[in-house]
Order: structure tokens, then C-alpha cells, then sequence
């Protein structure tokens, strides 16, 4: 446990802090249980600051944009001679697993069909709402999110690996505040990350065990309940323990392409043996619809309408909210795998490839779960009232062709997401907590680990995840402010590298 900064101590305490409030009995603290503090101030901000989240959301992506045209997109993540560590392959594979991997099979089918049954206007269970659904679903994992990840990567690996710095988002904001000070405020700014990927993760690792729970008793018939759900967390927690013990270079490379190769063969499977003209053809569109809405989409407020108001708040400002609040982890892990690429190679994979996987993969799922309804009168969406957003997935591989063999490859997806999504918050949270060192030892890797799983484990049993969940995003507000101050220290460091570079070349 050598060589551990004060934010492991802090981050520790306020942990375990967490998990005992949440786990305290509404007799205890009737009115201040966790859940119900987190849902009036998680309120509080999405309906005054709703707006906030929508234009500081639009303004990273603006940015991201910008860099990749501006002269600024030459300059290399590390030394000029230093080449990537990765492949393409295995790069894209890496970042794709911890951005959004279990998120995207757990939503996957079952968003896109909800806004047809509750879209955010217009009547539900029409051909223009189905259209609706997936423009929407394309824009809640599409661009948006990509580009708030891309910001925070970028500024920590030009930061790490080229500027020196200790790899901690403090070190980011040090060209604009100095170091004087750090000691304070680059604690409280290190330990606000921390807070928001302990918990943020925690919460998916919830998620993904009532998923793996609830797709084996959808398929095998077996009952769901919370012993179950305990057994997958405790297997996965020893299995992802010690894949964080190889490191980056075996465990979660290794992993990453797994998944990368499991996520491509089940939405090949569903594609071919799905409705594969109409897929196409709604792709297509969706496609082209959510290119030409973006700029509608990315600044839509219902001022005058409170339903629309409610379902905006529901999910995009959710949404938005929540990316932030994993950004600090993926961006951490994003930067630690992308050493030796230019930015404009950077911004350009970051962006473009997960966005466009993500709308292949929504258009397969969640069109044959529409196309089931619209076309088959297959009532899906009734699983989500009856056994939970988890079984809608399997709920339509159930209509396909091969359905059991189908079901559990998507079991095993889930699975190896949940592993790798695990394995790379450990490392992510070991790295932070030990002043940046890109081996943190597995003493530490160990303790988050036990957090993380013990989090999601108590929790699950006290039905307080949402609560969790809630939590992680509250932490987004404070970290969207530091992101916007993470801009301007890169743009100013920029600047000034350019300049250098320019006194270098004539001199």
C-alpha cells in the first residue's frame, strides 16, 4: 500500500461513508436516507440547471471539432518520436469496453423501443415515432458523449505523457491556477473524480449482474433474486481481481478484444437473422435524420411544454449528466492506452468509430425489437413493466432463430463487459490515488475493487442503485465546471506549445 496519495485516504472514507448511509433503514433517517437527499438535490439541479448540462455538453463537442481542424491537430500525445502503444484494432477495442460496452447491450433494445412507446413528442406507436426513437437513441451515445470523453483524454495524455505531468485531472488545471494552492484545491478536484467513478461504476456493476441474473432465468427459467445476483458479483469480482492483477497490457487488452470480437458475432447473428433489409433501411435513415436534427436536438429545452419537460429531464439532461460523471474514468483510461497519437488521429477515432458502432448497434436491436411490434404485433415492451428493462434484449432474441445459442453469447458479452468495465476502474481509480503512476500497485487495485463490488453488492440488496446512480451524477455538476476550465488550460497550453514550436523552427 506504498506510495498512496491523501486521496485514497479521503476517497476511502467518504466511500464507505456512502455505502453505510445507503444502506441505513428508512427508520433511522426517515427523511435523510440516501435515496431520498440524492433525488431532491439530483432534481433541484436538473431543473435549474438542465440548460447548463445541454449548452456545456454542445460546447465539448464544438471543441472537439474544432481541434481536428485547427492547428493544433499535428501536435503528438507524447515525445515526437514516440509511436502508439496499440493497434488500431486493439485501441478502438479499449476505449469502446470502458465507455459505454454494458450500457450499450443493456440499452440497446430496450431504448429505442421506449421512446416508441413514450416518445419525447408526437403519438407513440407511429411510423415517424419509431423514426424518433432511434434519432434519439442514436443522439444519447452518439457524438455527445464522445466528444465530453475525447476533452478529458486528450487533456490528460497531452498532459502525461507529453507536458510531464503526474496524470491526475488536478494537473490539467496547473497552467491556469499554478501550483500554488494545489495542495487544496487539486485534492478536492482529484477526490471529486474519484468519488464519481467509485460510484458511477459501481452502479453499471450493478446493472450488469440483474442483467446477467436476469437473462439466465430468461432463458434457463431460473429465479431471479438477490442471492443469485450475489453469486455473479462475487464470481466476477474474483474473475476481474485478477485479470487488474496482469495489468493493461494482458488482462484488459485481452479482454477488450474479446469483447470487441463476442459484441461484432452477436450483432452479425441478429442482423442476418433479424429483419436485415429493414435494419439496413432504418439505419440508413436514422442515420441521416440524427445528422440533420443534431443542432435542433443538441439545444432542445421545452420552456413551454412541462410533459416534454419531464421526458427531457428523464433523458437527455440524465444523460448528459451521467456521461460527465464517467468521464473522469474513461477519460483516465482513454488516455493511459492513446500515448503516441496526434490529436486530430485522436479526436477523430474518439468520436467517429464508437459513435457509428453504437448507431449499427441500436439500429440492430432496437429495430428488431420495433420491427417485432410494428410489423409482428409482438407485444416487447410489456417485459419492461413485467421483469425490467434487463429481459427486453432477450425478450427479442427469443424470436429469432437460434434463440438459446444467441442468448447466451449475449450473456458472455455482458459478462466480459461487466469484467473489463470493472477491471479498468480499478486501474483507473489505483492511478489516481497514487499521484498518476501507470502501475498502480495491486494492494490498491485490490481495495477499489472490493469497494466497487461491496457498493453494488449492498446496495443491489437495499434496491438503493438508483440512489447510487444519482449520486455519481450530482458529483457531474461540479465536474462540468472543471471540464470548461479543463478547455481553456488545454487551449492555453496549446498556444503556447505552438508558439515554442514556431521560436524553435527559425531558430
Amino acid at each position: 500500500m506504498n506510495k498512496v496519495s491523501k486521496v485514497f485516504y479521503i476517497s476511502v472514507i467518504i466511500s464507505i461513508l456512502f455505502i453505510i448511509w445507503g444502506v441505513m433503514p428508512d427508520t433511522v433517517l426517515p427523511d435523510g436516507n440516501l435515496e431520498n437527499v440524492t433525488s431532491k438535490l439530483q432534481n433541484f439541479i436538473v431543473e435549474k440547471f438542465g440548460w447548463f448540462y445541454l449548452i456545456s455538453a454542445s460546447f465539448f463537442l464544438l471543441f472537439s471539432i474544432f481541434l481536428i481542424f485547427s492547428k493544433y491537430g499535428k501536435i503528438k500525445l507524447g515525445k515526437p518520436n514516440d509511436e502508439p502503444e496499440y493497434s488500431y484494432l486493439t485501441w478502438f477495442a479499449m476505449l469502446f469496453s470502458a465507455g459505454m460496452g454494458i450500457g450499450l447491450v443493456f440499452w440497446g433494445a430496450a431504448e429505442p423501443l421506449s421512446h416508441f412507446h413514450n416518445p419525447p413528442y408526437g403519438e407513440p406507436g407511429t411510423s415517424s415515432t419509431a423514426k424518433e426513437a432511434m434519432q434519439y437513441s442514436f443522439f444519447h451515445w452518439g457524438l455527445h458523449p464522445w466528444a465530453v470523453y475525447a476533452t478529458i483524454a486528450l487533456a490528460l495524455a497531452y498532459f502525461k505523457f507529453r507536458k510531464k505531468s503526474s496524470g491526475l485531472v488536478s494537473g490539467i488545471l496547473v497552467p491556469l491556477f499554478g501550483e500554488r494552492g494545489k495542495e487544496v484545491w487539486g485534492t478536492i478536484v482529484d477526490c471529486i473524480v474519484v468519488f464519481a467513478t467509485v460510484f458511477g461504476v459501481a452502479t453499471s456493476l450493478g446493472f450488469g449482474a440483474i442483467q446477467i441474473s436476469g437473462g439466465l432465468s430468461f432463458v434457463f427459467g431460473l429465479d431471479q433474486n438477490f442471492l443469485y445476483q450475489m453469486i455473479i458479483i462475487i464470481v466476477v469480482t474474483v474473475l476481474y481481481m485478477l485479470s487488474a492483477s496482469t495489468g493493461v497490457n494482458k488482462g484488459i487488452k485481452y479482454l477488450s478484444n474479446a469483447n470487441i470480437i463476442f459484441a461484432f458475432a452477436l450483432m452479425v447473428f441478429v442482423l442476418i437473422l433479424g429483419p436485415t433489409n429493414f435494419i439496413l433501411n432504418f439505419f440508413t435513415t436514422s442515420l441521416g435524420n440524427y445528422i440533420q436534427n443534431l443542432p435542433s436536438m443538441s439545444l432542445r429545452m421545452t420552456p413551454f411544454n412541462e410533459d416534454n419537460t419531464e421526458w427531457m429531464n428523464d433523458w437527455t439532461i440524465f444523460y448528459w449528466a451521467w456521461w460527465i460523471a464517467w468521464a473522469p474514468f474513461v477519460g483516465t483510461f482513454i488516455a493511459r492506452v492513446s500515448r503516441g497519437r496526434t490529436i486530430r488521429e485522436f479526436v477523430l477515432g474518439v468520436l467517429l468509430v464508437p459513435t457509428i458502432f453504437g448507431a449499427l448497434w441500436f439500429t440492430v436491436f432496437g429495430g428488431s425489437a420495433i420491427h417485432l411490434e410494428f410489423f409482428q404485433g409482438k407485444d416487447i415492451y410489456r417485459f419492461v413493466s413485467e421483469l425490467g428493462e434487463e429481459t427486453v434484449l432477450f425478450a427479442v432474441l427469443e424470436n429469432l432463430p437460434l434463440s438459446t445459442l444467441i442468448s447466451l453469447l449475449a450473456i458472455l458479452l455482458i459478462s466480459t463487459f461487466f469484467i473489463t468495465s470493472a477491471d479498468s476502474a480499478t486501474f483507473v481509480l489505483g492511478m489516481q490515488t497514487t499521484g498518476g503512476r501507470l502501475d498502480p500497485p495491486n494492494s490498491v487495485k485490490l481495495v477499489w475493487g472490493i469497494i466497487q463490488s461491496g457498493a453494488a453488492a449492498v446496495l443491489l440488496w437495499q434496491g438503493g442503485l438508483a440512489a447510487l446512480q444519482t449520486a455519481s451524477i450530482i458529483a457531474a455538476f461540479p465536474f462540468t465546471i472543471i471540464m470548461l476550465l479543463i478547455v481553456a488550460s488545454l487551449l492555453k497550453s496549446f498556444k503556447q506549445e505552438i508558439k515554442e514550436m514556431e521560436m524553435r523552427r527559425k531558430s
